[in-house]
């Protein structure tokens, strides 16, 4: 009990300061991105300069899934084309500046940087593709209410005051992964992991990419869970698969999408999203 709470404590306040620290700098240094100049770009570029500008849009954007909603559908209001958007909407979730951040430090580097290559390039190849194969036309007509992108103006009140209502949203999650990730590492045995899910369980890799969209595990909890198992010995692959298709389709998501896109537009983005985690397993299982 005690490895557990010096686990938890640990690990809660490792995270706690990097997710304060980032979030803040971030929120700071908000009112030098121009937003109106990137939605101009997106609307008038190349597919593929296009499909470049959106994965620096959702990169810059710190929004989980559900929160990137209202900037899909304010994007296609201003006539951005399809494609483009939907590869917004594949990469905002997963490319998370904040958590990309407490991902170098927790995972390493190394394994940070695979993750941004193989989630960007697939949500590029996914996302020009559904507008090759014609799904623009399973788009609803929706009228937004109550989006208003605004202009920030460089504030330290103003970034203080975004970074706590961040934390209100995602901090539990936070606090959350920390805890079952120390009581992983307390209770669980190694040895235990590494038999049943380390080493050459590949078969785990499309499993964990579909059970992770029921489960709604946010990146910002699956992150120290990941770390434990991965301590323990479970192999990479299922953990980035999971992580990947929790953060990138939530059950939450669906619904929210329902509004603005036909059920078999659903259909194949789940799809998608289960075929970009297990590709994305697959390739950290053959690292």
């Amino acid at each position: 009990m005690i490895e557990v709470v010096k686990s938890f404590v640990v690990i809660a306040l490792q995270l706690t300061v990097l997710f304060v620290g980032v979030s803040f700098l971030l929120n700071l240094f908000q009112s030098y991105i121009p937003y109106e100049a990137i939605e101009k770009k997106l609307k008038m570029s190349h597919p593929l300069l296009g499909g470049g500008i959106a994965l620096f849009f959702a990169f810059i954007t710190p929004f989980c899934s559900c929160s990137t909603i209202p900037v899909v559908v304010n994007l296609l209001k201003n006539g951005v084309r399809f494609g483009i958007v939907m590869i917004f909407l594949f990469a905002s979730p997963v490319l998370d500046p904040t958590i990309l951040t407490i991902m170098t430090v927790i995972m390493g580097w190394q394994v940070t940087l695979i993750y941004i290559v193989i989630t960007a390039s697939l949500s590029l190849i996914i996302g020009l593709s559904l507008e090759v194969f014609g799904f623009e036309k399973s788009v609803k007509q929706v009228v937004m209410r109550g989006y208003e992108q605004g202009s920030k103006t460089f504030s330290l009140k103003h970034a203080w005051k975004e970074t706590v209502a961040l934390m209100k949203s995602v901090y539990p999650y936070l606090i959350i992964g920390a805890l079952i990730g120390a009581i992983i590492h307390g209770v669980v045995p190694a040895e235990f992991i590494s038999a049943h899910f380390g080493g050459d369980a590949w078969w785990l890799i499309p499993i964990a990419a579909v059970i992770g969209i029921p489960l709604y595990i946010r990146l910002s909890s699956m992150i120290p869970i990941s770390q434990i198992l991965i301590m323990n010995g479970m192999a990479l692959g299922p953990v980035m698969a999971m992580m990947i298709s929790s953060a990138g389709a939530s059950l939450p998501e669906l619904v929210l999408l329902k509004t603005i896109f036909n059920k078999s537009l659903i259909a194949v983005f789940v799809l998608s999203v289960i075929t970009m985690s297990t590709i994305s397993g697959f390739v950290f299982y053959l690292l």
